[in-house]
């Protein structure tokens, strides 16, 4: 029931607040050098759900988007979390520099 109460809330996000949450994900995993399998899968929720609304016009951060995806598909099967955010910590902030470059207002 709360898989569905998060899709639904998805749902209903613009893609700007998507965008902002995502943001904000990836900031604490950098910030805090891990997160939880909770976070990881709604990492990939949040790419999912701007994947299939096709309003991302901005083609830097397009093309990121799949590796966000992975990095959360990873994070949720990861045996160190604090490793794999650690080894990605450089694409989380590219990752997130293209996420600022895109037109939040």
């Amino acid at each position: 029931m709360q898989i569905l109460a998060i899709e639904v809330i998805l749902m209903t996000l613009t893609v700007n607040h998507q965008l902002a949450l995502l943001y904000d994900l990836l900031g604490e995993h950098t910030e805090y050098c891990c997160g939880e399998i909770a976070e990881y899968q709604q990492i990939k929720r949040l790419v999912q759900s701007l994947m299939a609304k096709n309003s991302i016009t901005d083609e830097q951060l397009l093309e990121l988007l799949p590796e966000i995806y992975d990095y959360g598909r990873q994070g949720e099967i990861a045996q160190n979390l604090t490793e794999h955010t650690t080894m990605n910590k450089v694409n989380i902030e590219n990752w997130m520099s293209a996420i600022t470059h895109v037109n939040l207002h």
